[in-house]
């Protein structure tokens, strides 16, 4: 049984945990296969948004399978080039992910969650950091993601406490964007990435690289990059398409150059 698969969408890449009967808990194997998965996706020009979500109607991901992956972590503690690049360390995804929590998200699952740029969530999801109970912290971006989606003195009380997010919750705190039935999840993640295919693949990027680039910065760097990339983009045949469509009143056909 493949631990992760993609299936292609349109223009949209699904990528599965597929260990539904483990609650989707990641492994060494997983990460491995998640990193190649994304680089494949990166490079593929026909694929503009990437949903990742869980096998099963319980778990998005349950975090880090504990008997795998702690050996691993130790053995590589003093080799972390060996450690797989993901979103949540490592690897930066130039195309937007979206994820479509399906059920709980603890631990790595929940980092799985806020690495990715939005959120769908079913009314049946809920989100838990359990690390401290464990004698560990997140260390896949969880100290440093939750703070700027939520507010660092919310952030502090869910990682300090290992209170359990529920879905609504979620959606009033600003952890995820919407919240659907459960039957309707996959529509409702389709539906957004299908929104963000319209648009200039080109431009969707270099406002994925604005937001985050710009987050660390001051304001005046952040201007300074949004310029730039800004006047790259007129240069773009996107844009001449662009243009081009909205004088004769037609859906435009981007080709991402």
């Amino acid at each position: 049984m493949d631990l992760l698969t993609c299936q292609k969408q349109g223009q949209t890449a699904i990528f599965t945990l597929n260990r539904p009967e483990k609650h989707n808990a990641l492994t060494p194997e997983m990460l491995r296969l998640m990193e190649a998965a994304l680089l494949d996706f990166m490079e593929d020009p026909s694929l503009r948004v990437g949903i990742f979500t869980g096998a099963g109607e319980k778990a998005f991901c349950s975090g880090a399978d504990v008997r795998e992956m702690l050996p691993f972590v130790k053995a590589t503690a003093d080799r972390p080039w060996r450690f797989p690049r993901t979103p949540m360390r490592g690897l930066t995804v130039t195309k937007p992910l979206i994820a479509a929590v399906n059920g709980l998200a603890f631990g790595g699952g929940a980092e799985l969650a806020i690495a990715c740029d939005l959120r769908v969530a079913a009314d049946t999801a809920a989100f838990r950091f359990p690390e401290p109970n464990l004698g560990l912290i997140p260390r896949l971006g969880g100290t440093q993601r939750l703070p700027r989606l939520v507010g660092l003195s919310r952030a502090t009380e869910i990682l300090l406490t290992g209170e359990t997010v529920e879905a609504r919750e979620a959606l009033a705190m600003g952890l995820v964007n919407r919240v659907t039935p459960r039957e309707r999840l996959m529509d409702s993640a389709l539906e957004m990435a299908e929104r963000i295919c319209r648009a200039a693949p080109l431009s969707v990027q270099a406002l994925k690289r604005c937001l985050y680039e710009g987050n660390d910065m001051s304001l005046a760097d952040g201007l300074a990059l949004e310029g730039e990339l800004g006047l790259r983009l007129f240069q773009t045949e996107d844009y001449a398409e662009g243009s081009a469509a909205f004088r004769e009143k037609r859906p435009p056909q981007f080709k991402g150059k």
